[in-house]
């Protein structure tokens, strides 16, 4: 696609996008204009900005005289050790990832980084190839280089690792373990403020990170406000002058110069009105609050639909989106800044949505893009866990809808005894039942184990796609909590544009491919647009108290010298234990059809399907009338999970397959494909008998 053409494909998917990026262009280059004319902040603006006069008297006005009750100040730290000495494990997971932050310990998208406790730190490493992002003005910087990826030294760039050596000195019994994390922060907050001077090198070329790290180093700082080795000028002021600097940069960088912001611009504004609430003296500080709180009213609107899905068109991001808007809630809400009603509605909702399509193990699909992005530093989690998001937000909100489950470790943090006190408090909810979410286009067939996830719906981010996949149709099936029929993943982002393509790609996901054509055109060169061609959308949604039935379609093909339309219908038989996919085709014209199920790992054979397993398959509605002479076994051989018996006439295959279940991980597996030569209309089909 070329340049004219991919600029009118944006305007035509997301009209008047274009015109306002235009006019935000315009503004972020005044802004950037007066942030260079600008004088960094020193000692002496500090010591206005906070009314002090000398360097030992700002100790006490930044550290002693604090108002706000957010989440990380000192005023709510007993009644987080009572929430954490309450759950189980809660205090030794504490201690365990505290004891890796002071070892200076990482683990980077699966690679391992280590320096031990007190060294130096090597910030611009790249390490999986080893290789360095030079330390020059960011003007100047090569962002985007084949083999390397930024968000590796972003990992650790972001000092999350401050915030968990709080976390460490809060639950610590002794004096000497509290000193020990109070002077791991001193020294690591310094280490990355020396080697990574403002505007240099890899840790400045993106305002997500400045901002996100912004917050955790102040929201670190204000958990360690009574500690004496924080308490010295030599520390507090450089420190603070950083987080003004910080703050600084991100107003004048805003990432809100795209045809339709995203993610990044939320995480913008949540660095700037975390900052901003926990340390008002700051200048500048009430100036960026209210610009950040404003912002993200705006975003919240703009980026979450009114059924609470996230508008990228990734259920991971979708985690990844309700951290973000939940940290600015409490933080803001605890310094007594209010984002309104609107927002506390929608994002309750968020919470209702990612219960929703979480199975009983608390696993989501991973449909659209998966880069483990996270804003909690306070649990390790699995790429693919959102099982905890419902604990907090019932303890958040007081919901009865989102009772039981679990009492996660996040909810202990962010709201201490009394929030487990209102989640005990809670009934518990009655198990989550099948929903379409038909702006996010994710629809959710479910029941006895079965969680079936399809994709059916608009590219994200108002059809810039920015994080879609070529997926339409395409499904995730969990069975008792566990992955099944996968989505493929991700894999990678700018260090292997082939591996991206192809992880985006239609081949790549559990729906029908036309004589090798593509959903939606992709240009290679554009990693991170997905034009809306498909035009994916919903014909029926059909719930029941013994089955639910699900037609969606979508006009990706209709480019084809010879159009052809697809029809998919989803029938899961919760009585019979089944679920029956068929694919409907119209058009014109002779085709090659292949249609693809993606498995997590090699367990699959084929075998002769078993009597009582055939007669489950022949009782299940929109089913093939007849089925092939094998069937696949899926799982492991002692212990399979459920059969897959395709209708008669399909040609079918295991080939080799990889799957990537979280950012920079890929492991090998298989995928079966099951191909016909056709001419519309015409109907295949199969049907899945669970275990």
């Amino acid at each position: 696609m070329g340049t004219l053409d991919y600029y009118a494909t944006m305007a035509r998917m997301a009209p008047g996008a274009l015109a306002k990026s235009a006019v935000r262009r315009v503004q972020g280059v005044a802004r950037k204009a007066l942030y260079n004319r600008r004088e960094q902040v020193d000692e002496a603006q500090l010591l206005e900005s906070f009314g002090a006069t000398r360097a030992d008297d700002l100790v006490s006005l930044a550290l002693d005289h604090r108002t706000a009750r957010a989440w990380c100040e000192l005023s709510q730290r007993e009644s987080a050790r009572a929430a954490i000495e309450k759950l189980p494990g809660a205090k030794a997971r504490t201690l365990e990832r505290a004891a890796r932050a002071l070892r200076q310990e990482w683990d980077v998208f699966g690679t391992p980084v280590s320096f031990g406790e007190g060294k130096p730190v090597d910030w611009s490493l790249e390490p999986v190839s080893g290789r360095h992002y030079p330390v020059d003005p960011v003007e100047r910087m090569p962002l985007h280089v084949t083999g390397m990826d930024p968000k590796y030294p972003w990992v650790m760039g972001r000092l999350d690792s401050a915030v968990t050596l709080a976390q460490g000195a809060w639950v610590a019994e002794t004096e000497a373990e509290r000193s020990r994390f109070a002077t791991a922060f001193v020294s690591q907050t310094l280490d990355f403020l020396q080697a990574n001077p403002v505007g240099m090198g890899v840790h400045w070329t993106c305002s997500m990170e400045i901002a996100l790290r912004a917050a955790n180093v102040a929201q670190a700082l204000a958990m360690f406000a009574d500690r004496p080795e924080v308490r010295r000028p030599e520390f507090l002021v450089p420190v603070l002058g950083a987080l003004a600097e910080h703050c600084a940069w991100v107003e004048a960088h805003l990432e809100d110069t795209s045809a339709v912001p995203n993610n990044h611009l939320v995480s913008n504004y949540v660095g700037l009105v975390v900052v901003g609430s926990l340390f008002p003296e700051l200048p500048g500080a009430p100036r960026q609050v209210a610009l950040a709180a404003n912002g993200l009213r705006t975003q919240m609107e703009a980026q979450v639909h009114p059924e609470g899905t996230s508008f990228e068109g990734s259920i991971p991001y979708h985690r990844l989106s309700v951290e973000l808007f939940a940290l600015a809630f409490l933080v803001a809400r605890g310094a007594g800044v209010s984002l309104g009603p609107a927002y506390e509605a929608r994002l309750r909702l968020m919470f209702v949505a990612a219960r929703a399509w979480s199975s009983e193990s608390g696993l989501a699909p991973q449909i659209g893009d998966n880069d483990s992005g996270r804003v909690f530093p306070f649990q390790e989690r699995a790429d693919g866990d959102h099982g905890y998001l419902s604990g907090l937000g019932a303890a958040l909100f007081n919901d009865a809808g989102l009772g039981g489950g679990v009492f996660p470790d996040e909810a202990a943090w962010l709201l201490g005894d009394a929030g487990l006190v209102r989640f005990n408090a809670l009934p518990v909810a009655p198990a989550p039942t099948s929903v379409s979410f038909a702006e996010g286009g994710f629809h959710i067939l479910r029941g006895e184990g079965v969680v079936l996830t399809v994709s059916a719906g608009k590219q994200g981010q108002r059809g810039v796609g920015g994080h879609s996949h070529n997926d339409k149709l395409s499904f995730e099936l969990h069975l008792n909590g566990r992955p099944v029929i996968v989505d493929p993943g991700t894999g990678s982002y700018t260090r292997d544009p082939a591996l991206r393509n192809a992880m985006r790609s239609t081949a790549a996901h559990n729906t029908l491919q036309v004589d090798g054509a593509e959903q939606a055109p992709m240009d290679p060169a554009r990693l991170f647009a997905l034009p809306e061609d498909a035009r994916a959308r919903v014909v029926a949604f059909q719930p029941g108290a013994k089955h639910d039935r699900l037609v969606v379609r979508h006009d990706g093909y209709r480019h084809l010298p010879a159009p052809v339309g697809i029809e998919r219908t989803f029938f899961l038989d919760r009585h019979v234990r089944a679920l029956a996919v068929g694919d409907r085709l119209v058009g014109t014209g002779r085709h090659e059809v292949v249609g693809r199920l993606h498995l997590p790992d090699g367990q699959a054979r084929w075998c002769k399907p078993a009597a009582e397993v055939l007669a489950r398959a022949g009782r299940v509605q929109e089913g093939p009338e007849a089925f092939d002479a094998r069937a696949l076994e899926l799982g492991p051989a002692e212990a399979p999970v459920g059969w897959v018996l395709f209708g008669r006439g399909l040609e079918t295959s295991l080939v080799p397959s990889c799957y990537s279940p979280g950012y920079g991980r890929v492991v090998e597996a298989v995928s079966v494909e099951f191909r016909r030569q056709l001419t519309p209309p015409a109907w295949l089909g199969w049907v899945f008998v669970f275990r």
